[in-house]
């Protein structure tokens, strides 16, 4: 492992010393901490190792005091709430949240294989290679959809590969839960990232989060499918208007029932935008498709998890609603990437 202790996330931790002089070094007596992954504003991500059970993980290391100074309080516990409502194999696991005086932290799943992003942004990919990342996308969302969580910021860089290629979903810092709609029955914090973002978000009228996922799914799939973006423009208001007119053409190498599946995912009107389940039973989708088979924890149980492991304290503070961690952006003439993650105007 290539962190020294000095330099790692353990230093002024606040945790107290460990009574094994073996265990000295290690987070919280049992994690040996690796090189970093990634880091933002608030929170550094490293690779780390549990000594117990040789098991590599990734550590999100959150700053308390940043996150209190920032009024992100209640944006980091939903976060973690939503993240145990959602064990699926296609979502980053949260295995544990531990807290000390001065930090949160997040241990994770260790995805090795990196974002979608980077593998896009080498050129097109091949139609059943894509349909495969489609249709490990859609079980996820379907599900978190079914749990009650809409993630709001779906895009190839909150898509990471494992050693065998599979998908999983991360970064849930944006995610809201059924019970944050209004009383219009709609949502309305203006978040997301640009070229990814329904149009009814940014009509600021309020929008159906389970819709804007949907959306989100679709300009995904064309990025997989056409190396860059269905709505593309280096002046962002005019990639807005073309977002809100739906102005994208399919490339030639599409196939038929491709073009009209991303017809149907990228329709302006939220209210005849094609469903999840639709999508599930829409025939391109569905060739080689096989359902996944897995555990869903007891709804008590994660309920008393979340009560007993209050990692953020006392104080409540009012959400911002910007994404934690936001790791570098690539830059490539074929594959447009915005800077940064929109923080949201209002709160929920």
């Amino acid at each position: 492992m290539a962190a020294k202790v000095s330099n790692s996330p353990t230093s002024n931790s606040g945790g107290g010393s460990s009574s094994s002089s073996s265990n000295q070094g290690l987070l919280l007596g049992r994690y040996e901490i690796g090189k970093l992954l990634g880091h933002g504003t608030f929170a550094k991500v490293y690779h780390a190792r549990n000594v117990k059970t040789n098991e590599n993980v990734a550590i999100k290391v959150i700053d308390k005091e940043k996150i209190m100074k920032g009024g992100l309080i209640a944006h980091i516990k939903r976060e973690i709430s939503n993240l145990r409502r959602v064990r699926h194999p296609n979502i980053v696991h949260l295995f544990e949240v531990m807290a000390t005086k001065a930090k949160i932290y997040f241990v994770m799943e260790y995805v090795r294989g990196g974002e979608l992003f980077n593998k896009v942004a080498k050129g097109r990919l091949k139609e059943d290679a894509a349909r495969r990342y489609f249709q490990q996308l859609i079980s996820a969302v379907a599900f978190c959809h079914a749990r009650g969580v809409f993630h709001r910021d779906l895009k190839p860089e909150n898509l990471l590969l494992d050693e065998n290629g599979s998908l999983k979903v991360s970064d849930f810092g944006l995610s809201a839960v059924a019970d944050q709609i209004r009383q219009d029955g709609l949502f309305h914090t203006f978040c997301g990232t640009p070229a990814y973002v329904a149009p009814e978000v940014l009509a600021r009228r309020g929008y159906d989060a389970a819709k804007v996922d949907i959306w989100s799914c679709g300009v995904i799939l064309f990025v997989l499918m056409a190396g860059y973006l269905p709505f593309h423009d280096q002046n962002i208001m005019l990639m807005y208007k073309k977002i809100y007119k739906g102005e994208f053409r399919c490339p030639k190498w599409f196939s038929p029932e491709l073009s009209k599946l991303l017809t149907k995912l990228l329709d302006t009107n939220p209210a005849t935008r094609i469903t999840i389940q639709e999508v599930m039973e829409n025939r391109w989708f569905k060739r080689g498709f096989k359902h996944i088979k897995f555990y869903i924890e007891d709804d008590r149980k994660l309920m008393m998890e979340e009560s007993e492991r209050d990692a953020c304290g006392g104080g409540m503070g009012s959400t911002a609603g910007s994404t934690i961690d936001s790791p570098p952006r690539l830059s490539t003439d074929s594959l447009q990437s915005f800077p940064s993650t929109y923080v949201p105007s209002d709160t929920e």
